[in-house]
């Protein structure tokens, strides 16, 4: 069970064999955040806002029985191109962090197996990929929007 646990920590924090959310949006301009190059559907913003919501809703549905989720999609996803302010795009990328950390706190914690009460079957394991699934894939989408903003090293 160690070995498990510590290998979803290093797939939650690191991505594995993917860039990590955390790497993927270092040092982006901020005012590059809310562009949509060739008619993309999203912005960077857009995707990380929503990857903080999808972790934030999955983190406290893993431990709060009364915990409502968002109403799928309208609630997912901003309507903004862009973040307000700096202090907006500060918030959810420490939020996102924090959520992460807390997550990790109930892998460690936690029987990976057994059934969240509330739940219908899900457990911390499901749980645990299925945020390291999604952001894997939003932050590829991420990383093309900084390639077609030539801002991908």
């Amino acid at each position: 069970m160690e070995l498990l646990t510590e290998e979803l920590k290093k797939l939650l924090i690191s991505g594995g064999a993917h860039v990590s959310v955390k790497d993927a949006i270092a040092d982006i301009p901020f005012e590059l955040l809310g562009e949509r190059p060739y008619g993309l559907p999203y912005s960077i913003w857009q995707l990380v806002e929503h990857i903080r919501i999808a972790q934030w809703d999955m983190l406290e549905f893993s431990k709060d029985g009364n915990h409502k989720s968002p109403k799928w999609p309208d609630e997912y996803w901003p309507k903004e191109n862009a973040p307000a302010d700096k202090n907006s795009w500060d918030k959810t990328v420490k939020q996102i962090d924090d959520d992460l950390k807390a997550f990790i706190e109930l892998v460690e914690q936690r029987d990976l197996y057994e059934p969240i009460p509330h739940g219908s079957g899900q457990n911390i394991l499901r749980e645990a990929l299925q945020i390291a699934d999604h952001n894997a894939y939003h932050t590829a989408e991420i990383i093309v929007i900084r390639r077609l903003l030539g801002i991908w090293k």
